[in-house]
């Protein structure tokens, strides 16, 4: 379990990503601008920060610098945004940034992306003063691989996951979760206990959350309702 701060001024994201950290079990603090963000930076600690670019107040890129100058950049932060270019991808990560996620984000980057940068954190805090300066030089030689493994281009995005994504966000959701439960029910041959362990839903929610996503109950061996 880590504590993470959600930085992003669109509310639908916001939730979207707490809901995602929350069931992985994190602990998740959310901002939606620069200023809430300096203060929940001083006061939670978090473990890694998902930070969008493009805010009303200050940009994200321009909080990375503030929080690199004044010295309390001592946890990974990943990048996000729907508009940046690469340009600004490369700049984010000279001054600081682990990586770069390309809105639409898809859960497995999303994921991959977390555990990457609580993987960095932990070693970090778990080596002596001199080695953590070897150990980031180390990472920060690979960090232009590490941008290039969490920036797909949409096409691939596309390509990779069948969801066509230039859709607004919850239409984009509603599409994946309908793909995410349909996976787990033909994986657990059907039963909604077993699914309902595997997603971390009670069942009762679950059963409401594949009729809302139109989840053709009727089809194969439904054992566990």
């Amino acid at each position: 379990m880590a504590n993470i701060l959600v930085v992003d001024d669109e509310h639908g994201i916001r939730d979207l990503l707490w809901e995602i950290l929350n069931d992985e079990g994190h602990n998740v603090e959310l901002a939606e601008n620069a200023a809430q963000a300096r203060a929940a930076r001083s006061r939670e600690r978090p473990d890694l920060v998902l930070l969008d670019i493009w805010m009303p107040d200050t940009d994200g890129v321009t909080l990375l610098k503030e929080w690199s100058s004044s010295g309390v950049l001592t946890m990974p932060v990943i990048m996000m945004s729907g508009h940046a270019t690469i340009d600004t991808a490369v700049e984010a990560t000279k001054i600081g940034a682990l990586a770069f996620l390309e809105k639409p984000i898809t859960l497995l980057k999303l994921l991959k992306a977390v555990e990457q940068g609580l993987a960095r954190g932990n070693l970090r805090r778990s080596l002596p003063a001199v080695e953590q300066v070897s150990a980031a030089a180390q990472l920060e030689t690979h960090s232009a691989a590490i941008t290039a493994v969490i920036v797909p281009t949409v096409g691939a995005l596309q390509a990779n996951q069948n969801f066509v994504l230039d859709k607004p966000l919850r239409e984009a959701r509603d599409e994946f979760e309908k793909a995410y439960f349909e996976y787990h029910l033909a994986k657990e041959n059907g039963s909604m206990t077993r699914v309902a362990e595997k997603t971390g839903l009670e069942r009762t929610h679950l059963y409401r959350k594949l009729k809302q996503l139109g989840v053709d109950l009727t089809r194969g061996k439904r054992s566990g309702i």
